[in-house]
């Protein structure tokens, strides 16, 4: 190869691009269940759902949070070249 540097500059920077993507991705799908919790949860509470809620034992959903303390346990991959 005429250009290494480049090429692994080039590998990188896609890298770089799944990687932002990824988080992306993961964000708005954790937003978009949070969406449908805080959703169910309020017809939950409100009439005629509290009724159904009620009758057939719903409990309230909990949102997907992860909070400073969780973020660091978690055990994340570490990426090597």
């Amino acid at each position: 190869e005429a250009y290494p540097e480049l090429k692994a500059s080039a590998n990188m920077q896609q890298l770089s691009e799944e990687l932002t993507s990824t988080e992306n991705r993961i964000a708005f799908a954790r937003q978009a269940y949070n969406d449908a919790v805080m959703s169910y949860n309020n017809r939950r509470e409100m009439f005629p759902g509290s009724l159904i809620a009620g009758s057939y034992d719903f409990r309230p959903a909990a949102l997907l949070e992860i909070g400073a303390d969780e973020a660091h346990k978690r055990n994340v991959p570490r990426v090597q070249f």
